[in-house]
């Protein structure tokens, strides 16, 4: 259930801290751990970090996808790693929201250490994975620095590379606490129409129908549905189950009761929406 938040500066330690975090909770601890990380996403999407982080679009795309991954993991019996930047104050919020949503606790784990310490560790990296000097400058005028005075950032751990981790601290602030109630930001809103959410359902589900009539046929990969004036789907393996085509389309329908569309949207739009759901959600899924 508790979300642990990684963020800091390019090549500050946030993988070694977050691996660190794993193995004191799983070995000490007894506790379900999965990693959700950045760097993975971008080598699965055979790209280069300096490729990513200079392209607003690109690091648009890969955040929404460690957000959707982050949120699919958070269960009862788990405990989730974000191992990224985060160093976009918003975006912790979102995650914030999204964890209390959720009913799950959280903390931020931030690594420091100076610029000229990281760029030394940046030049040790492969130089597939290194960032480059304009990038690297670009990240730190960025970076959004955490501050324990904000709800969604506290509690905060900052680590410098020579600290030993503080393994039961964080242990303590992820299971010991009660996590915050529910507020209006977070609990599901009335929806905008009373035939809304019976129109998403059909249509949700038609969608849904012809993915499974598509794979029966022996459609994989990238696909288009003919509904709703041509759906592109990206990602569909022979290994994406009826089952779990159902759970992502529950998925929707409770975010979408959270942040209703516009009581303007056609059911075309409507299901053009629930196709970049799926496409942001299949994406994160291990190839």
């Amino acid at each position: 259930m508790p979300l642990v938040i990684i963020a800091g500066l390019p090549s500050t330690g946030k993988t070694t801290r977050a691996n660190q975090i794993k193995e004191f909770l799983q070995d000490v601890n007894k506790v379900k751990v999965h990693i959700v990380s950045e760097n993975d996403i971008i080598r699965n999407k055979e790209l280069q970090k300096n490729t990513i982080f200079s392209d607003p679009q690109k690091e648009k795309v890969t955040r929404g996808i460690l957000k959707s991954e982050a949120i699919r993991l958070l269960t009862p019996d788990n405990v989730v790693i974000l191992d990224a930047g985060n160093y976009i104050k918003g975006y912790r919020y979102e995650l914030y929201c999204a964890s209390k949503n959720s009913g799950s606790t959280q903390v931020t784990v931030e690594t420091i250490c100076t610029k000229e310490e990281a760029w030394e560790w940046n030049l040790s990296r492969p130089e597939e994975e290194r960032y480059s000097k304009e990038c690297f400058d670009a990240l730190h005028l960025r970076y959004e620095i955490p501050d324990s005075r904000n709800r969604w950032d506290s509690p905060i751990f900052c680590l410098q590379p020579h600290e030993s981790l503080p393994g039961n601290e964080i242990y303590q602030a992820l299971f010991l606490r009660k996590p915050p109630p529910p507020n209006q930001s977070t609990q599901s809103a009335p929806l905008s129409s009373a035939n809304f959410l019976n129109e998403l359902d059909k249509i949700t589900q038609a969608i849904v129908a012809e993915i499974i009539s598509a794979k029966k046929c022996g459609a994989e990969g990238t696909i288009k549905l003919p509904c709703h004036g041509g759906i592109v789907l990206e990602n569909i393996s022979g290994s994406c189950s009826p089952a779990q085509l159902a759970r992502y389309r529950r998925q929707f329908l409770n975010y979408a009761k959270l942040h209703p569309p516009s009581p303007k949207e056609t059911p075309d739009g409507l299901a053009q929406l629930f196709g970049q759901f799926l496409n942001t959600t299949l994406s994160a899924l291990p190839s």
